[in-house]
């Protein structure tokens, strides 16, 4: 199943889970209005590919407990230095991960009654935080790395616990739900206040120390994170296509050249003029010519090759082939259609359509790590740019007086998404995106069907 989720300025973050099969199909298809005149010549394939779209993989494991072991054999002096930093990293990234997602459902939830599963987000956060701290390293090496892993994952609580007290229903529990949310945070407060974690100057800047806990959250992840090496495809065919073009125009061109010759009987000023002509034409019609083919014998064909590795042994773990194209709705799979529900007046859109076909090697993967979580994400400031400014103005008549108020343009697009891991049946969900020039206003999921 495929997550969406808004993240800062016009970023959207897209997840999902590759489980045990080995083969995995993902097809990203975005319906841009039509009033935006969007089209390749504003916005080229390759530039929204290469600045809009970024992916990124780590491990991923169900097992919880894995890592924490790990770390409790290298307080021990039972394992490497870098198996225990490794260890620790994963089970602090799949905490907030868990975290991050445990405090968004509670706070999309539609539910009057969550103080009981507020009470249980609570409980286990506690839990698994007490569980890491149990193991503190003693080697000096060691522990400055705990120490930084066990600094921003109290920030982080504190922090994900206070948005919940921000964005909670205002309901009869809320008092009860905030007092015990906020003692929390005075214990994470407290924790890092006693060991000295961050100086007084750096916590009381707010700039500084969210730039110092994001480069925690990077010192987290990176040990987690496959490296990644990305390939254009199609150089040598592009060359032999550049090559093979020039051949036969230039060839044409001669041979034409020299019946011209021929018929008007040696040099003279109409042979240089109609040569003049003939050059002028091959320079026209040779780049029409050449992309005409490239785009004809590329069709279908996947753009880019992306190739994963093991951040430690620099084993291939995976690859992975990729598509980015326009598309027009004539194109579009029965099933992706009905998931649409397009109607006449949305012929107009175009569709912004990315695919991925990857196949992993999870023999190859970290011991107990037999998952991948992959995460993209879709910058959709290109987008922004293509809207229109300012606001226009509504009248509303409330008790007998006409008010006016402005209200900023806003535009749909919308997200259809079909994943497929091996031979599972795919899974189609579809998401409704509102989106100013200023900002991404509200990001629901409408449909899912299909797995």
């Amino acid at each position: 199943m495929i997550t969406v989720e808004q993240k800062d300025g016009f970023n959207i973050k897209i997840s999902r889970i590759l489980r045990e099969a080995t083969t995995h199909k993902l097809d990203l298809y975005l319906f841009i209005p039509g009033e935006l005149g969007l089209n390749t010549h504003v916005v080229p394939e390759e530039e929204f590919y290469h600045n809009a779209i970024h992916v990124k993989r780590t491990y991923f494991s169900d097992r919880q407990n894995l890592p924490l072991v790990h770390s409790r054999l290298a307080s021990r002096d039972k394992l490497a230095t870098e198996q225990y930093r490794l260890s620790l990293s994963l089970y602090a990234y799949q905490y907030v991960v868990g975290l991050e997602q445990t405090s968004r459902e509670l706070r999309n939830s539609q539910e009057d009654d969550i103080r009981e599963a507020v009470e249980d987000f609570i409980t286990l956060s506690q839990d698994i935080l007490k569980r890491l701290r149990r193991n503190v390293p003693a080697d000096e090496t060691l522990l400055k790395y705990y120490a930084n892993i066990d600094n921003y994952l109290s920030w982080f609580t504190e922090q994900r616990l206070l948005s919940l007290v921000a964005y909670l229903p205002r309901n009869a529990d809320y008092k009860v739900i905030k007092d015990q949310l906020l003692a929390v945070c005075d214990v994470e407060r407290q924790h890092r206040e006693a060991l000295q974690y961050n100086s007084v100057h750096t916590t009381e800047g707010l700039s500084r120390i969210s730039n110092k806990m994001r480069l925690l959250r990077r010192l987290i992840e990176y040990p987690v994170t496959l490296k990644e090496k990305t390939r254009e495809l199609g150089g040598g065919e592009q060359k032999l296509l550049k090559g093979l073009v020039t051949a036969v125009l230039m060839t044409s061109v001669s041979l034409t050249a020299y019946e011209l010759r021929e018929t008007l009987g040696g040099v003279s000023l109409m042979v240089i003029l109609a040569l003049g002509v003939l050059y002028a034409l091959r320079e026209i019609f040779k780049d029409d010519l050449r992309n005409t083919l490239w785009r004809w014998l590329r069709k279908g064909r996947p753009k880019w090759r992306r190739r994963y590795f093991d951040v430690h042994s620099n084993q291939p773990v995976g690859r992975q082939l990729e598509w980015f194209d326009y598309m027009r709705s004539s194109r579009l799979d029965k099933d992706i259609k009905a998931a649409r529900r397009a109607t006449v007046s949305q012929r107009e859109e175009l569709i912004m359509h990315y695919g991925s076909h990857s196949r992993m090697l999870p023999t190859r993967f970290l011991s107990g790590y037999e998952q991948t979580r992959e995460t993209l994400q879709l910058d959709l400031s290109l987008l922004s740019k293509l809207m229109e400014k300012g606001s226009h103005r509504v009248y509303q008549l409330k008790d007998g007086q006409v008010s006016r108020t402005a209200v900023e343009k806003r535009y749909l697009i919308n997200l259809v998404t079909r994943e497929v891991q091996g031979e599972l049946p795919p899974l189609i969900q579809r998401w409704k995106i509102v989106i100013s020039r200023s900002k991404i206003v509200e990001i629901e999921e409408i449909a899912r069907r299909g797995g």
